[in-house]
């Protein structure tokens, strides 16, 4: 497919996607959301692949929301499928093996939040801006906002967000859990790159049972997801990445892991 409102590069093992519609704030759109799925399809297959990016493009927004003229000419059952479509691909990003930080560079709202969320953590700049407005245009949430936000940050804090729609700056999004860290703009993209790499640099199969274990145990009960860390924590000592990490640190050298299991 060729991409005409989103951008995908690799590089060193690193996936960044764009939302490339910057004239229009990296509004989304129907298109916006099946060219971001398309990636995702990619990235899933594409076993070169250990870390993901998601930005914006430009220096105002990340994504600041659903394209207003397309809901506009919505009819409900349109809408109820624009909604469908946004919940799918966020599900998509979250099932992703490899993990996903998102860059906020800017207004971060509605649809942005949603997919942010999404990711498996979030980094923002100085200059960015979270909200979910839906509530001054007489919605709700669409894209899982009711759902993740309060899993996330709380009921309290993701009922204030919603129903006053009004934004919160990256430090208070810091506050609340909503982000990890905030950086000055111009320094984002490098901090981000730097966290990425750094994943890059570990075991594979470590990373990937990590992110698993977590999005799994935290959806049970305390016992089962200590289970699930038992089976994974006892799976992974066979791999040659364990076998690795070991003898270098007996060795004092810096590990290279291979990210496959003993055949």
């Amino acid at each position: 497919m060729d991409y005409q409102v989103m951008r995908f590069e690799t590089q060193d093992h690193i996936a960044v996607v764009t939302f490339n519609r910057p004239k229009a704030l990296n509004a989304l759109s129907p298109d916006v959301i099946r060219e971001f799925s398309d990636i995702l399809d990619k990235i899933r297959e594409d076993e070169n692949i250990a870390v993901v990016i998601l930005t914006g493009a430009g220096d105002k927004a990340f994504v600041a929301g659903a394209d207003i003229k397309v809901m506009m000419s919505q009819t409900p059952l349109e809408a109820r499928h624009f909604s469908t479509l946004g919940q799918e691909a966020v599900l998509k990003l979250e099932g992703l093996a490899q993990p996903v930080i998102a860059a906020v560079n800017g207004f971060c709202l509605g649809g942005g939040v949603e997919i942010a969320m999404g990711c498996d953590f979030i980094y923002a700049s100085e200059k960015a801006r979270f909200g979910q407005p839906e509530i001054n245009l007489g919605i709700i949430p669409g894209f899982g906002g009711t759902q993740r936000m309060p899993r996330l940050i709380g009921k309290n804090w993701a009922k204030e967000i919603c129903m006053t729609g009004d934004m919160i700056d990256a430090e208070q999004a810091r506050y609340i859990g909503l982000v990890n860290r905030v950086f000055p703009a111009d320094q984002l993209m490098e901090e981000t790159m730097k966290t990425a790499r750094n994943i890059v640099s570990k075991g594979r199969l470590s990373i990937m049972s990590i992110k698993q274990v977590i999005d799994r145990g935290i959806q049970a009960d305390l016992r089962t997801g200590l289970a699930l860390e038992t089976q994974t924590f006892g799976g992974l000592r066979g791999s040659l990445d364990a076998q690795e990490g070991l003898t270098a640190f007996v060795e004092k050298r810096p590990p290279v892991f291979k990210g496959t299991y003993v055949k």
